[in-house]
């Protein structure tokens, strides 16, 4: 168990900040406090439209400074062993269809203070930053100079309105190798039900919780579904801000943002299904797609904790990057969208798998761009970790769903891009990447996968493990098994786990071992379902394999 821990209500504020391992009641007892200043702290607003969401055209703005404008919660992320990020947007009005949350179009003065307890009797910064109408008065603060491997509380204030209270940290130093407990998870689709994953993944109490993608969907609203988005297909800047607005009302959303800090990037939905590139889904790039992509970016900048370095510029953003928890583990944070190729055997968009398609095979096509794949190898030969995880959105082992000779894949992820693919596995062995995870989302099913030095040879050797976490709530309830899980097994003997319930991975990390937990929920077209270990894996130290626990 992870030593991290934090001053708890009611104790006196310490002069050291310094983790201090909880047992399992006070765990539970600060979901309790942190579950209840959520929902005490933000409008009741947030609580009331957690179902079906009325549209308007208009919110008065005479007395807009007399309403909640915390709505849509806070958020902190990117920490490192001396910084920080934390994020606010405000919003009176969520719902309004022109995306400004009912905000008047002019700056609000916002004061943000951290501190060592909760109660905030110890303050160790404080300060003012301006939420602008033309960033969705979002705010990105970013703090530096922190002490490492420190837990911190944070609220913002504006008005006599103040914020619910968030627990965000700093992470440790290098030459730590103190353990670390995070989630992963992707794909949460609001009309495909409550987000129960996301509270159940606050009560584990992680150190860090990294999204991979899929954090809303684009797509037009949809009838007989458990809730229903609001507005229409996203095109345009008052389109995405909307939606946001709308996913950042839940109130299990706001809480896992709360209990820890993000480390974020983005798969497809975020702009539209299955864009690669400069392209469109149809193949076919044009100024309209070029001005629905600049607005997608922006919204995903404003709704995210990242840092300025991260705010679009023109037509990109930067999204990869690196972080690190000590000597223990570092993170290759990826972009596979924006630098790729079009997928392999494009079929103008009416599906994305494809049968021996010589494409795939193609060295001259990429998946992460040759900056960003640059970037990555030179990062992995630097880094002297035990863990270096790579964190990033697209199924990444083979996934072969033809019985016999032959095989049928999905373009969409690495398998449609296997020169990248090959290059990465290869330089684990010539770098001496000895302990390579990589985590992924998108498919809304579980797995678990030995990634092997040679795919086609199931006696070649295991180089990592993939570790596939489903969706949060795309695809419904889902169930125990998926309809070709027979032939996935059959023919590709180093896919160790299928499942395809909805919820999202549970890992700690240590010196010696990784183990993970596949956690599943009963049910997500009912709300407050409970949670279980569906699967549990070990993986040692120096030996990149999948042992069952």
């Amino acid at each position: 168990m992870s030593d991290l821990s934090g001053s708890l209500l009611g104790q006196e504020p310490q002069q050291s900040t310094r983790f201090i391992a909880p047992d399992r009641r006070a765990n539970l007892a600060r979901q309790r406090r942190m579950s209840r200043r959520i929902f005490t702290g933000a409008s009741l607003t947030t609580l009331a439209t957690a179902g079906v969401l009325g549209i308007q055209t208009a919110s008065a703005e005479g007395n807009w400074r007399e309403k909640e404008p915390f709505t849509l919660g806070i958020a902190s992320g990117d920490p490192t062993s001396s910084s920080v990020v934390l994020w606010t947007r405000l919003a009176i009005d969520p719902h309004v269809i022109d995306g400004r949350g009912g905000m008047p179009n002019v700056p609000v003065e916002v004061r943000w203070e951290l501190a060592s307890d909760e109660r905030f009797r110890s303050i160790v910064r404080r300060g003012t930053e301006t939420a602008r109408p033309e960033e969705a008065h979002s705010v990105h603060v970013e703090l530096e100079d922190l002490p490492a491997d420190s837990e911190f509380y944070y609220r913002f204030r504006t008005g006599r309105h103040v914020s619910p209270v968030g627990r965000t940290l700093t992470t440790p130093a290098s030459g730590s190798t103190r353990n670390l407990r995070m989630v992963h998870l992707s794909c949460s689709h609001w009309e495909g039900g409550w987000f129960t994953a996301y509270r159940r993944a606050a009560e584990d109490h992680p150190d860090l919780v990294f999204g991979l993608g899929d954090y809303i969907y684009e797509g037009r609203p949809a009838t007989g579904k458990t809730r229903t988005h609001p507005g229409k297909l996203c095109t345009t800047l008052e389109d995405y801000r909307l939606r946001y607005a709308t996913y950042k009302t839940d109130p299990d959303l706001q809480l896992l943002h709360a209990t820890a800090p993000w480390i974020v990037t983005w798969d497809d939905h975020e702009i539209q299904n299955n864009w690669a590139g400069e392209y469109p889904t149809d193949g076919v790039p044009t100024d309209a797609w070029v001005a629905r992509k600049i607005a997608a970016e922006q919204a995903y900048y404003e709704n995210m904790p990242l840092r300025r370095s991260s705010a679009p510029t023109g037509s990109s953003i930067q999204l990869f990057r690196r972080l690190s928890w000590g000597d223990l583990a570092t993170f290759h944070v990826l972009d596979t969208r924006q630098y790729r190729d079009l997928q392999a055997c494009h079929d103008g968009g009416k599906t994305w798998w494809f049968e021996d398609c010589e494409e795939q095979t193609d060295p001259s096509r990429t998946l992460l761009g040759d900056r960003q794949e640059q970037w990555l190898l030179d990062g992995m030969g630097e880094s002297t970790s035990t863990w270096q995880l790579f964190a990033q959105s697209v199924f990444f082992a083979k996934r072969d769903g033809l019985v016999g000779p032959g095989a049928t894949a999905s373009s969409d992820g690495w398998d449609g891009y296997r020169a990248d693919r090959d290059t990465l596995v290869d330089s684990w062995a010539e770098r001496g990447v000895v302990n390579p995870v990589v985590l992924t989302g998108d498919v809304h099913v579980h797995y678990a996968n030995e990634l092997k030095a040679d795919f086609d040879d199931p006696g070649s050797a295991t180089r990592g493990v993939e570790l596939v976490a489903t969706s949060i709530t795309s695809g419904g309830d889902g169930s125990d098994t998926v309809s070709n899980e027979e032939t996935i097994y059959a023919e590709n003997p180093h896919i160790k786990y299928i499942r395809g319930r909805r919820g999202y991975v549970f890992s700690e990390y240590s010196a010696e071992e990784l183990r993970v937990d596949f956690k599943t929920v009963s049910a997500v077209t009912t709300p407050d379902a409970p949670v279980s270990i569906d699967r549990s894996f070990v993986v040692p130290a120096g030996e990149p394999a999948l042992h069952e626990a």
